[in-house]
C-alpha cells in the first residue's frame, strides 16, 4: 500500500481556497460575501460586500471568520478588510 499524500497547494492557494468557501457560507446563510483582494506576504487584503458592507458587525465577521479560520492555518498573516 502506497502512502498518501495530499495536493501540493501554494500559500496564496491555500488562502484562496479558505476564503471562497468561507464566502460561499457568508453568502448562502447572511447574503454577505468575502472576496480576496490581494496577497503580500503575510498581509491578505479582503473587501466585504453584500449584507457585510454595511452590517455593524462586519469587523467580527472578518477577524472571527475570516481571520480567525486563515489563521488556524497560517498563524502569521494579518488580514485587513480595503473598500
Amino acid at each position: 500500500m502506497t502512502p498518501h499524500t495530499g495536493p501540493d497547494y501554494s500559500k496564496e492557494e491555500h488562502i484562496a481556497g479558505l476564503i471562497e468557501q468561507i464566502s460561499a457560507y457568508i453568502e448562502q446563510f447572511h447574503h454577505g460575501s468575502v472576496e480576496l483582494v490581494s496577497i503580500e506576504d503575510d498581509l491578505i487584503k479582503v473587501r466585504l460586500g453584500g449584507a457585510c458592507a454595511e452590517c455593524e458587525l462586519s469587523t467580527q465577521t472578518l477577524q472571527g471568520w475570516v481571520a480567525g479560520t486563515i489563521r488556524q492555518f497560517f498563524p502569521d498573516v494579518v488580514v485587513v478588510a480595503i473598500d
